[in-house]
């Protein structure tokens, strides 16, 4: 078993939840838009989604972290975090354009690009970290629901 490098691991799960965080804090006036917009069914509850997200902003750092610390080749490991760092702009967008703009169909296409993203790092993290790969599970089903959440807000509203 590696030993844990805290200083790694902090920067690691910093980094997604201040891709959340800021975002957050840039919709924080526009999300009571939520609750005022026609409802696709399975809608959850406004207060779920900055616990789901936070979860795996977590989830997100760790694996990043796992496969930073790992044996791999360093150019393996490029090519691995690659994908992960442009998911997470395309991660940052995506409430700012659904929320902040009002832009469900752009949103959308933003979370499509996010999802094969996610399943690009999923696949290039597997030979670097089994675990890792699969501390991505959770976020690429969350994103799929998402996106069926935006297509539904955007043909109902």
């Amino acid at each position: 078993m590696n030993k844990i490098r805290p200083k790694p691991l902090i920067v690691a799960l910093a980094i997604p939840l201040a891709v959340g965080g800021l975002a957050a804090f840039l919709i924080r006036d526009d999300v009571a838009l939520f609750s005022s917009l026609n409802q696709p069914p399975l809608s959850p509850p406004s207060w779920l989604f900055p616990v789901v997200w936070t979860i795996l902003y977590l989830l997100m750092g760790l694996a990043s972290y796992l496969v930073y610390t790992s044996s791999a080749p360093q150019e393996q490991i490029r090519a691995a975090l690659l994908p992960y760092g442009v998911s997470l702009v395309f991660n940052f967008l995506w409430p700012v354009l659904f929320f902040r703009f009002q832009l469900y169909g752009l949103a959308l296409v933003d979370l499509l690009a996010l999802w094969v993203l996610i399943l690009v790092t999923l696949r290039r993290y597997l030979p670097v970290s089994r675990t890792a790969a699969n501390l991505l599970y959770p976020y690429l089903l969350w994103t799929t629901f998402a996106g069926y959440l935006n297509l539904g807000f955007l043909l109902l509203n």
